[in-house]
């Protein structure tokens, strides 16, 4: 299949949505002077690509009484065992998002507790013993400053800047 090239109408759809999941399609359709079945055609094989990959509701940790958000960078040691590990931590809900990261560190996860007693005990009893866990090393966020999706408008290749092609992936003359 050749590759998608997202137009200024996805782009509007696309930035559209991303300020509001909820955003009828038939609004969409108005800004970007198209019908309301072009929106969902074009919405539909955004999904159907992989472009858009669902939606969700946000919650505010907070709201539950979830009052501490860490970053908990964890060393492995044999680092092959990385699936074993990410399998364990998928069990945890309190980690929200794993990385895989370049540094000094094997991974970078993101958590959410109720209070510190909670993110010791989930340090001590839960993360560290997962086997191939070296160590880890905690920091705790004070505030939130920005919390936003991807951009869609005024992209870095509007700017100069180009996607590096993968290796293997070069179009053929």
């Amino acid at each position: 299949m050749a590759k998608y090239q997202i137009d200024e109408t996805d782009q509007k759809i696309l930035s559209a949505l991303v300020k509001n999941a909820r955003t009828p399609f038939l609004e969409i359709a108005r800004e970007c002077g198209v019908s309301g079945a072009a929106i969902h055609q074009r919405f539909k094989k955004m999904e159907s690509l992989g472009i858009i990959t669902g939606s969700r509701l946000l919650v505010k940790p907070a709201t539950l009484g979830l009052d501490v958000c860490a970053f908990v960078e964890v060393n492995l040691s044999p680092v092959n065992k990385y699936p074993e590990v990410i399998e364990a931590l998928r069990k945890i809900p309190e980690v929200v998002e794993c990385h895989f990261v370049t540094g000094r560190h094997t991974l970078l996860l993101k958590m959410y507790c109720f209070n510190h007693d909670h993110l010791l005990d989930i340090l001590i009893n839960t993360i560290q013993n997962i086997p191939s866990v070296q160590d880890t090393e905690t920091l705790v966020s004070l505030d939130q400053a920005i919390e936003r999706q991807v951009w869609v408008k005024d992209h870095p290749e509007e700017k100069g800047y180009h996607r590096k092609e993968k290796k293997g992936s070069r179009k053929k003359n």
